[in-house]
């Protein structure tokens, strides 16, 4: 496996992340590079030596970020410094981000899984020079680290770390299965493109105005209605208020208040064909028996045919 793939291999499983929400937390793109220093297990019989990394990653949640990262060293044998021993690999990094508001530095664990690429020179039986070996193995990450927020547009990571290297087939170290590194780095983490603009408060919820209302259901605004009490079956005209018109004591209450209204409406309805602008009318509205302005009945009970005429009435009311 070269190091093309292996920066395939990187882009790769890190593209799932990309489904991430950006509402709720800071998920940018970030690219990640660090230096540090890798205390390697002695039975590997090289010295210990810096290593470097570059990655790229996000966060997925606001506490949990996945990085891919490639890694690279080349320490050298305790015995014999003139043969080549390196390591190049790709790891896939969990963390758990334990992120408190208001502080400037926060604690993370790690875990990862990766593959790691060994590269071991040994003397040949021959003069033909040293020969090479090239093994690709799993290997295992665990740790801890702290990280800065993004404040400061750069982030800061310190990490320690433990790396389980499977690899079985060291020259160097034939009885060997797997090796545990520590691993001890520095880096820096650079969010990709502007910080995510904060979503803007829901609005407050605004109160109905008068002219969404009408509490008393006759069809007028309250802003317009200047009856807001009317009655069912009233004729309402548009202010709101009931619409006048007269009859006589013939009849029964409610006959009389239908024929009223019944009067009334045909006034109404004559004058707004004629012309008038119902905006300037107040009615029509009937009244029925209730106002009359002479007796319907004589003193002596007997019926009074002029009293009765007179109550028999519309009337126009000049407000204005």
């Amino acid at each position: 496996m070269n190091k093309k793939i292996l920066t395939a291999a990187l882009l790769g499983g890190l593209a799932f992340a990309q489904a991430a929400s950006a509402q709720e937390f800071d998920d940018r793109w970030y690219l990640t590079g660090s230096a540090g220093f890798n205390f390697q297990d002695n039975d590997r019989l090289t010295n210990d030596a810096p290593f470097v990394t570059l990655g790229l990653g996000k966060f997925i949640s606001p506490n949990w970020s996945l990085d891919g990262e490639l890694n690279y060293q080349n320490p050298n044998f305790d015995a014999n410094q003139d043969q080549n021993w390196s390591q190049y690999g790709v790891s896939f990094d969990l963390r758990r981000h334990f992120i408190k508001e208001g502080r400037g530095w926060n604690p993370y664990i790690v875990g990862g899984l990766g593959y790691q690429k060994s590269e071991e020179e040994y003397p040949a039986l021959d003069t033909n020079g040293p020969r090479e070996r090239k093994d690709g193995n799993l290997a295992a990450k665990l740790g801890v680290g702290l990280q800065t927020t993004f404040d400061k547009r750069v982030a800061v990571r310190a990490e320690v770390a433990y790396r389980a290297d499977f690899d079985d087939q060291s020259i160097a170290a034939r009885d060997e299965s797997w090796f545990g590194d520590v691993l001890a780095s520095v880096g820096v983490v650079i969010p990709l493109g502007p910080a995510p603009v904060a979503a803007a408060p829901a609005p407050a919820p605004v109160a109905p105005s008068c002219a969404d209302l009408d509490d008393d259901g006759d069809g007028v605004n309250n802003c317009d209605d200047k009856c807001p009490n009317s009655q069912p079956g009233q004729t309402i005209g548009p202010d709101g208020c009931p619409v006048p018109g007269h009859t006589d004591s013939k009849g029964t209450d409610a006959y009389n208040q239908k024929l009223s209204e019944r009067r009334a409406t045909a006034v109404y309805n004559y004058l707004t064909k004629n012309g008038v602008d119902a905006g300037r009318l107040a009615g029509p509205i009937g009244y029925g028996e209730s106002r009359p302005i002479a007796p319907n009945t004589n003193p002596d009970g007997s019926d009074n045919p002029e009293g009765r005429a007179k109550n028999r009435r519309t009337e126009l009311n000049v407000q204005n």
